[in-house]
């Protein structure tokens, strides 16, 4: 199931790549997107929970909430 979930606080490419390796850690993600211009990220959920999707990215200090 395709995801996006809106991210805050996101200032630069490196802060955009540390989410989507944040998305990309958690087990069950794949094709993940993260685009800093609009500030959020998109993904194939599959066996994953978004809650675990959002933690992964609020513990690299960013905000995340579904779209």
């Amino acid at each position: 199931m395709k995801m996006i979930v809106n991210v805050s606080g996101m200032t630069c490419q490196m802060c955009a790549k540390h989410t989507r390796e944040a998305i990309e850690g958690v087990e069950g993600t794949s094709n993940v997107e993260v685009d800093l211009p609009s500030g959020q990220a998109t993904f194939d959920l599959g066996s994953a929970s978004l809650d675990a999707v959002i933690a992964a990215i609020e513990e690299e200090g960013y905000q995340a909430q579904p779209a």
